[in-house]
């Protein structure tokens, strides 16, 4: 298993992770269950941290697959920028919904409250986010996902570099 593979086994868990967590941490809030919302703050806490391998074993799958037929430069750095804004979000969520557990266990139910409201918003933005990174990974290769502006320019992208390797 290279690192390629591997970025492609984990990329899975941070999209689905954070998803799961807001949903988790949701169910908390609408019922009032303080275990429940304990275990969607640890669940948002631990699927912060699993974005970063991914993010760090982007770069080695982006050197195998940007010489590929059909690959396009251009969604690669979408996904690219896509991902560390990802990254980011996903790593402030974690970091909030650490403190809202801190806040839950050692001060005021209305700082607790605020910080997991404030954990909940933040982990839905950055959910939409990753889903909007993920769909650009899968248009990398799955060219039948890609939009019809962006489906033009790989192809063109691949005839100039054929052009260019036939002049050579």
């Amino acid at each position: 298993m290279d690192l390629t593979h591997l970025h492609l086994i984990l990329n899975h868990l941070p999209v689905v992770g954070i998803m799961f967590g807001f949903l988790i941490l949701v169910w908390g809030m609408l019922r009032g269950y303080e275990e429940v919302k304990t275990v969607g703050l640890i669940f948002l806490v631990v699927t912060a941290f699993a974005a970063l391998p991914v993010y760090l074993t982007g770069e080695p799958a982006e050197e195998v697959v940007e010489h590929l037929p059909g690959v396009s430069e251009q969604i690669i750095e979408l996904h690219e920028d896509s991902a560390l804004l990802s990254l980011i979000l996903a790593m402030a969520t974690g970091v909030l919904a650490l403190a809202g557990l801190i806040f839950k266990r050692f001060s005021s139910a209305g700082i607790a409250r605020v910080s997991m409201f404030t954990v909940l918003f933040l982990s839905f933005v950055t959910g939409a986010f990753m889903a909007r990174t993920a769909n650009l990974g899968g248009e990398i290769r799955h060219t039948e996902i890609r939009q019809t502006a962006q489906t033009n320019a790989p192809a063109t992208e691949t005839k100039q570099k054929k052009e260019k390797d036939d002049d050579d």
